[in-house]
């Protein structure tokens, strides 16, 4: 299935501590209903650090069976420990996931070389496809364009990657070591447009949690090259995108989705809610787009 425009990073809802299985089959319902391009469970927005490998395992399978091959399914797979990237990349190959999203490890540290190693050894496991997930802010280690090309030499697994940089410089010399048709998504809302100008072809984002419509429509103009379209939609998503990072994602994405009545607001620790002067903010940019 063709892996391109606007994928939700889903948030994953709570109720009372648990997975809200029924509010998550209603959102991914919803997103679908909007036109969203695809989705993607268990990445950084659905808090993925704090589910059990039992919870994961679950909300993967309850996505792909609601999507019920709709649109592609790519299933959050990744961990710092190279062993469990395994076990969760087979779930999700298992359960019928279109790809598998494997961010780089974090709190390791490990060198350029170590990172190929770690996606060889998921590859030699389990065969997928692969988008590999490179966010320093939250990893303190950058996958270089030279190692994303190795990489797509060396593992076929490897079909394209979620960058989230925010470098320019960076994602170009990514499409300029890989070639075209290796699938580079942005992974920074604030980015999509310029992403797109350079070579890619989509988003993982979080801003379609509240506005799936519109970033879809802003890819899918982009390439119909009617520039003048996708650009008025990169300017009205820009204050949402501030929005959305008012405080750590995923805290303003559920608040804006409880307030549009999609789910009840929960999230886990270390997560907390928005300070009452943030949520004053996410309010005006909410109203402001008519989306409350």
């Amino acid at each position: 299935m063709q892996i391109r425009g606007a994928l939700t990073a889903l948030v994953t809802p709570f109720k009372n501590g648990q997975v809200d299985e029924e509010a998550y089959r209603r959102l991914i319902e919803w997103q679908i209903e909007q036109g969203i391009n695809g989705l993607v469970p268990c990445g950084t927005t659905g808090e993925s650090a704090t589910l059990s490998h039992e919870e994961h395992r679950n909300v993967i399978s309850i996505c792909v069976d609601q999507v019920k091959g709709r649109v592609p399914v790519i299933a959050g797979a990744g961990s710092n420990n190279t062993k469990e990237a395994i076990e969760l990349t087979r779930h999700a190959k298992e359960t019928g996931a279109d790809a598998a999203l494997l961010i780089t490890p974090y709190y390791n540290k490990p060198t350029q070389e170590g990172l190929v190693a770690h996606f060889k050894a998921i590859a030699a496991e389990v065969s997928m496809p692969f988008i590999v997930y490179n966010v320093p802010g939250r990893t303190s280690v950058n996958l270089l364009p030279k190692t994303v090309a190795r990489m797509f030499r060396e593992i076929p697994e490897v079909k394209g990657i979620k960058e989230a940089t925010g470098d320019l410089k960076q994602v170009s010399e990514v499409m300029e070591f890989c070639g075209p048709e290796f699938i580079l998504l942005s992974g920074d809302d604030f980015t999509v447009l310029p992403l797109l100008a350079v070579g890619g072809v989509g988003v993982i984002s979080v801003v379609s949690n509240i506005c799936p419509s519109q970033m879809a429509r802003m890819c899918t103009a982009f390439q119909s090259c009617d520039f003048g379209e996708a650009r008025k939609l990169h300017y009205f998503l820009n204050p949402l995108n501030r929005a959305m990072f008012i405080e750590t994602n995923p805290v303003p994405a559920k608040t804006a989705l409880t307030k549009m009545g999609k789910i009840n607001f929960e999230v886990r620790l270390p997560m907390v809610p928005l300070s009452p002067e943030h949520e004053r903010e996410l309010d005006a940019a909410l109203k402001n787009a008519g989306l409350v």
